[in-house]
């Protein structure tokens, strides 16, 4: 349990956590290097010569089982759209489709990794390659009578590269069936479950076993160019990595005022705290110098009733959504597990399962500090008071409106430190800093940047990582920083600026057009050129 889920419990109808969707590559690993290729055509093929005569002819041998096996299954071949979603697409078709049986086929040209034999004539043995091809593949999409609604897309080319899309939430749907536990469902989302502790238990029980069994069973209907023997003996079957993964925590509410009032906190939060244009994801990974992905949390406007907050870290991100009324999303995804420290083989199912709920809990955690920051009565008269170390040394306490002391604060608590697995070097954070305070390294040294923070490990909110040159927020370090920022830019910053510099234009502005937070700070502006004129003084002109 996160503190974002504590602070909002009472408002929360239930919640649950489950892969939505698995995207799997498929390939016959003994046949990725071509001597192996040659080698089973030897053995196994009457050492037939593996030229581009040959290669063809396989291909179009899958294309003849693909037209037989339509009208067998009476499953029509149509090209995929192009601007409609393909999901949506096959929905007319998926209606009604029984346990194991493919609905419709879609024909589409997309990239693929297929062997080419480059030279020799039609008799001699030319030299094979794997390139990169656009080719024309096909997507089965069928109804599995254990996962329910998926696609197995394949290539008619040898050796036969596939991909395998699962979802799930309709593998937990018929789980839930089987066993009388009443739910609603929308689409890929549970509104309503009348046991969410025993929805929760079935999303954990899911294991590699289950993917395997799914994705070998029509991986080999789907291959029908090898024999029994020859899966026996050579291992003609396809194995399963990680292509694309998307992990989602779903808060179901009671009402949905009660999603809206904080998700248009967390919006404007995001806007600024931390500078929202430049922080990174909470992903629980080190940051390196080697790092070439894309850092940025952005807010977008996708037609939903709600924005979505994407924050993107290699190459996935997290996004975070209201949608169906109540219920609250937030999912990380990846087209490559690696980022999260996981290997891409299946078999690492349990890992990623656990990486990928650290970083939700992660994310929540920043987000409620954001959302709500308390400081206890007093301490902020304590923090601005010197600390005397255990040697006698003195160190200054903090001030509010300290401008180097904001800048460490604002390069401390930006989320990048927290994908660093919540630990930071002087050197990665000294940037940072020298760019929320406007100033260049001769005028802000790094032993001064270092002078500042060591105000900050006085005061017990950083520590130093033992036997490492890391350092991290410690307690209420991270919420102490936020409040300071929150107060000097949120509060003191703009009521200091309406007061002294006005924009005149403002004035201008019909009150219902003003932002509500424009409305709220004028209100106290006006509030405070009263009270001044009352005691007698009035602010300089």
């Amino acid at each position: 349990m996160n503190a974002f889920y504590e602070h909002h419990k009472d408002s929360i109808e239930f919640g649950y956590r489950c892969f939505d969707r698995l995207l799997l590559n498929g390939l016959i690993q003994p046949f990725q290097q071509p001597e192996r290729v040659l080698g089973f055509f030897n053995t196994y093929r009457d050492g037939k010569r593996v030229t581009h005569r040959a290669l063809t002819e396989i291909a179009d041998q899958f294309l003849y089982w693909v037209k037989n096996r339509s009208q067998k299954w009476a499953a029509p071949i149509v090209e995929a759209p192009e601007e409609e979603r393909r999901d949506d697409f096959v929905l007319k078709y998926m209606q009604g489709a029984e346990a194991d049986q493919v609905a419709v086929i879609l024909k589409a040209r997309e990239p693929a990794r297929i062997l080419v034999a480059i030279g020799g004539k039609d008799n001699d043995s030319p030299h094979l390659e794997f390139k990169q091809r656009w080719v024309n593949q096909y997507n089965f999409y069928l109804n599995d009578k254990h996962w329910g609604p998926l696609f197995v897309r394949m290539s008619p080319y040898f050796p036969f590269s596939a991909r395998v899309c699962l979802n799930q939430h309709h593998w937990l749907a018929i789980r839930m069936r089987q066993e009388g536990i009443d739910f609603e469902q929308c689409k890929n989302a549970f509104l309503r479950c009348s046991k969410p502790e025993r929805l929760q238990e079935l999303a954990d029980s899911l294991t590699t076993r289950d993917l395997l069994q799914c994705g070998q069973k029509w991986l080999t209907a789907f291959t029908p160019f090898f024999t029994s023997r020859e899966r026996h003996e050579v291992g003609c079957q396809h194995r399963l990595f990680f292509s694309q993964v998307e992990y989602c925590d779903n808060l179901i509410f009671f009402r949905r005022a009660a999603v809206d009032e904080f998700a248009e906190r967390l919006l404007d939060t995001n806007r600024t705290i931390g500078q929202p244009k430049k922080i990174t994801m909470i992903f629980g990974r080190k940051v390196t110098k080697q790092y070439k992905g894309k850092l940025q949390t952005v807010i977008e406007d996708l037609d939903l009733p709600n924005p979505v907050i994407r924050s993107h870290y290699g190459h996935g991100f997290a996004k975070q959504y209201v949608r169906d009324s109540r219920l609250l999303r937030t999912e990380p995804a990846t087209n490559d597990v690696r980022d999260y420290g996981v290997n891409k083989n299946v078999e690492n199912l349990p890992r990623l399962r656990q990486r990928m709920s650290e970083i939700i809990d992660n994310y929540h955690n920043a987000q409620q500090d954001l959302l709500e920051t308390f400081v206890d009565r007093g301490q902020l008269r304590k923090l601005a008071e010197p600390t005397t170390l255990a040697n006698g040394k003195r160190i200054p306490g903090l001030k509010l409106d300290h401008p180097r002391q904001l800048a460490v604060m604002h390069a401390l608590v930006r989320f990048a430190n927290i994908a660093a697995g919540s630990t930071f070097t002087t050197s990665e954070v000294y940037a940072p800093a020298l760019d929320a305070l406007g100033s260049n390294a001769s005028q802000y040294s790094l032993a001064s940047f270092r002078y500042d923070l060591s105000k900050l490990r006085a005061k017990g909110l950083v520590e130093k990582v033992p036997h490492s040159r890391r350092y991290r927020l410690i307690g209420k370090g991270y919420s102490v920083c936020v409040i300071f920022l929150k107060l000097f830019e949120r509060v003191y910053a703009p009521l200091t600026a309406g007061l002294l510099k006005p924009f005149a234009s403002d004035h201008k502005l019909a009150r219902d057009k003003r932002s509500e937070l424009d409305r709220l700070y004028q209100c106290i502006v006006d509030d405070l050129t009263a009270l001044l004129l009352a005691v007698g003084l009035k602010t300089a002109a």
